[in-house]
């Protein structure tokens, strides 16, 4: 068995108060910490800022490693837990910013960052997307990263098991009047996959927008390992075996049975 210990945590950001935020997410950390030991957290999509941030996203973008990367590198390291959380990202030239996801290690190291790939509506005005899915050797298996509306793509979450992704973290803002879109993607990109999805959405309203949070770790025949159904700032942490995803892929030969040459519509641009 290879057994991981998740929390998903079902933050709040105040909206604009990066200092706030990064505070509150290391008392998080620690809270979990301190009452089991946790191999991994996953914080939503943008978490450092909040969302409605529009033209000041670029006052609050940074350059990775960062501030707000050393900040919670720290805690990781205090506390021997990974992290996974949204963020602006600054990148290059000057100016571009991404919507993007991090991790970081125990030993307080920046193993990965992912740069969101479908922005939706008015994100394309503020934000660059990414395009390159990666997944991450980390110290107890192989994870994969994505943010928010990408797991509406059901390419995003099959390129990354393609790539042997065991399990994906998914950093959310998904909104209230869409929980059920929420709910249905987060259950097919695992079952589909026959990997673990956790997927970290936020709660709060902002200017327009209000989030429903439903945070949930998926398991590869859709068991629900976690179900954070109230509309509250919380977390729930829960224990997984990386090993069956594994065992149904090899059961269920989803991946094997692929036909890509009758798949060539799917790369065409619509």
């Amino acid at each position: 068995m290879r057994e991981v210990t998740i929390a998903l945590a079902q933050f709040a950001p105040k909206l604009g108060e990066m200092e706030e935020n990064l505070s509150r997410m290391a008392q998080w950390v620690e809270n979990i910490c301190l009452q089991q030991k946790t191999d991994l957290i996953v914080f939503p999509e943008l978490a450092t800022t909040g969302y409605e941030c529009g033209v000041h996203f670029a006052d609050l973008a940074e350059r990775l490693p960062g501030h707000s990367v050393n900040y919670l590198a720290k805690r990781a390291s205090q506390y021997n837990v990974h992290l996974v959380w949204g963020m602006v990202e600054e990148g290059k030239p000057e100016g571009v910013i991404y919507d993007s996801a991090v991790m970081v290690t125990p030993e307080g190291e920046l193993i990965a960052k992912y740069q969101k790939a479908h922005l939706r509506g008015e994100e394309r005005l503020t934000f660059r997307p990414g395009f390159r899915y990666i997944v991450i050797e980390a110290s107890f298996g192989n994870v994969g990263l994505l943010v928010g509306w990408d797991l509406a793509f059901p390419e995003a979450a099959r390129s990354l098991a393609l790539q042997g992704a065991e399990l994906i973290c998914v950093c959310a803002n998904w909104e209230k009047p869409h929980r059920e879109e929420w709910r249905a993607y987060t259950y097919a990109r695992a079952l589909e996959n026959s990997c673990f999805i956790a997927a970290a959405n936020r709660v709060g309203e902002e200017y327009t927008y209000s989030f429903v949070g439903d945070s949930m770790l998926i398991g590869p025949r859709a068991e629900i390992y976690i179900e954070i159904e109230e509309e509250n700032e919380s977390y729930a942490v829960a224990t997984i075996d990386l090993d069956e995803v594994r065992k149904y892929r090899e059961e269920f030969q989803l991946l094997q049975s692929r036909q890509p040459r009758s798949y060539r519509e799917i790369v065409k641009m619509y």
